[in-house]
């Protein structure tokens, strides 16, 4: 073999190296705690949505099958005796009937809201039903989270709430939102049976870790019993979600579901609380209002249908790193390949440094291209969602190929105006305009998303997978020869300032606790680093 060869295979298989054992240590499973749940032990009451892929509460017109509720609680009564429902519409109203089949009570959701008529129409239905099923219907619960939405006043909601008393007979009535809400209006706990309050640790204000949810979850319950002494309470959601955005140090994550789980399950068998888990299925309607982590509460897989976890087993947060494995080393040898194509274009060899300077860009792109794949369903929703991601993927597979042919090729970074057309294209090679695209494209995305976190974050995911090899190339291929800054104008100023206020502005509106803040702040920067090397240059 050409000693001109060697450097670049001993450094790719050094590379390939690492990124399998970076995926093998990131896929390890998660030790979990024992499971709070003796043999044969079923959760107390979990809440049943019943919209599948493609299926929506916003959707007119639509009724789910009954023999799809048929076929979630027969799944459901192997881990619960209980489900809680939300409305009677789009055939939930055949709930009762499948409960009464699958030996499950039933907590019979009403929804209310702003308008009249419709509500109406659910209580009407919500107390037949209870009137029809009081061996399985053990409490209505009438009203959702109305005061959480403001779409009801306490007083109107109170007076929902005496009528529903007043039909139902022995079936208890509550009411639920989240316990801030109780606690501004503290005389509806004396128009109900019992107090539905909601306990969302990811949620929260200050949100909590995940190791901080159990307690957390036990400090409120606590603080409402003494708030209102000798109520009973339900608390009537909580849980953690197995994937989406992190909140200052809420992660999404299936292991830190998994132990939010086990400790809530643990503290609830301890001190005797009464729980039902949200959810019993993921919602991917929810992504539309929520973003991905709306999607991912379920404790069964939208998809596969499956539990995510097992009680007492380890959970993996990466169970695809084999595959993320496989394609981070042929990202890697398609970057050392590009970087030799590149190469054949240069009069003299290479040196040793723009060799490390292509195992960087092949590292960065290695670790991180298999992820950006299976986040490309996981992130994606509808067309547009769908096209954003995809063209950040496949702006990462250009930096791949793009940037170290430019290195192996000793072509400098140009400025934006090459690809864009400002500067004369006159003996500037194709390379040169397509290193300049990439770097456009890099402007653009890490731009657009920038844009929206520092705008509207809440619900918006850090799309770090696929967007650190674009910001890693460019800013490689910067520093190891100087940019050609011609061309170089006020877009170059303008954006570099931005990404500066971006990639600081984000991880401190986050908080410090969010990683994933942090490395999209550092990809602002490095790509805001780049512009300046551009700037410089000119």
């Amino acid at each position: 073999m050409a000693a001109s060869y060697r450097l670049p295979l001993v450094l790719a298989l050094i590379v390939s190296a690492a990124v399998v054992a970076l995926w093998a240590f990131l896929g390890r499973p998660v030790a979990m705690p024992p499971s709070p749940l003796a043999a044969g032990e079923k959760l107390q009451c979990v809440s049943y949505a019943p919209f599948r892929e493609g299926q929506s509460p916003f959707t007119k017109g639509l009724v789910i099958p009954e023999s799809q509720i048929d076929e979630d609680f027969a799944q459901l009564a192997k881990i619960t005796d209980c489900v809680r429902t939300y409305s009677v519409e789009m055939g939930l109203d055949k709930v009762p009937a499948m409960a009464r089949k699958h030996g499950l009570t039933v907590l019979q959701g009403i929804w209310i809201g702003g308008e009249t008529a419709k509500n109406k129409i659910e209580i009407d239905t919500g107390v037949r039903l209870a009137q029809q099923n009081p061996d399985v219907i053990k409490a209505v619960v009438v009203g959702n989270e109305v005061m959480l939405r403001g779409e009801m006043s306490a007083a109107d909601i109170s007076a929902v709430l005496r009528d529903v008393k007043s039909r139902v007979g022995a079936v208890k009535v509550t009411y639920a939102d989240v316990w801030e809400f109780w606690s501004r209006a503290k005389s509806l706990a004396q128009d109900v049976d019992f107090m539905t309050i909601h306990i969302l640790p990811y949620w929260e204000d200050l949100p909590v870790s995940a190791r901080e949810a159990g307690p957390h979850v036990d400090a409120i319950r606590q603080h409402m019993a003494e708030e209102f002494p000798g109520k009973e309470i339900l608390i009537g959601e909580t849980g953690w979600p197995s994937a989406g955005r992190m909140r200052e140090g809420a992660l999404p994550s299936p292991a830190d579901q998994a132990l939010v789980m086990h400790d809530l399950m643990r503290l609830a068998k301890e001190k005797g609380y009464r729980v039902n888990v949200i959810e019993a299925f993921d919602q991917p309607w929810k992504r539309a209002n929520e973003g991905t982590v709306g999607g991912h509460w379920g404790l069964i897989d939208a998809g596969t249908r499956l539990p995510k976890f097992h009680w007492g087993e380890g959970v993996t947060n990466h169970p695809n790193w084999i595959a993320h494995g496989v394609v981070g080393v042929v990202a890697v040898f398609a970057a050392f390949g590009a970087a030799l194509w590149g190469a054949r274009k240069r009069s003299s060899a290479v040196p040793t440094g723009d060799w490390l300077g292509v195992a960087v860009v092949a590292l960065a792109g290695g670790a991180t291209l298999g992820a950006a794949f299976s986040a490309l369903p996981l992130e994606s929703l509808g067309v547009l969602g769908w096209t954003r991601n995809g063209a950040f993927v496949l702006a990462a597979i250009a930096s791949l190929l793009v940037i170290p042919a430019a290195i192996g090729a000793g072509t400098r970074l140009p400025s934006l105006s090459l690809a864009l057309g400002g500067t004369s294209r006159a003996g500037a090679t194709g390379l040169a305009i397509a290193t300049s695209a990439v770097l456009v494209l890099a402007v653009l995305a890490i731009g657009e998303v920038a844009f929206e976190l520092v705008f509207d974050s809440r619900y918006k995911d850090f799309p770090y997978f696929p967007l650190t090899p674009i910001a890693v190339a460019v800013a490689v291929l910067a520093i190891l020869r100087r940019p050609d800054g011609k061309g170089t104008g006020l877009a170059e100023t303008f954006i570099f300032f931005g990404l500066v206020l971006a990639g600081l502005y984000i991880p401190l509106n986050e908080t410090l606790k969010n990683w994933q803040a942090l490395w999209f702040g550092l990809i602002c920067l490095t790509l805001a680093f780049t512009l300046w090397r551009v700037r410089r240059s000119a």
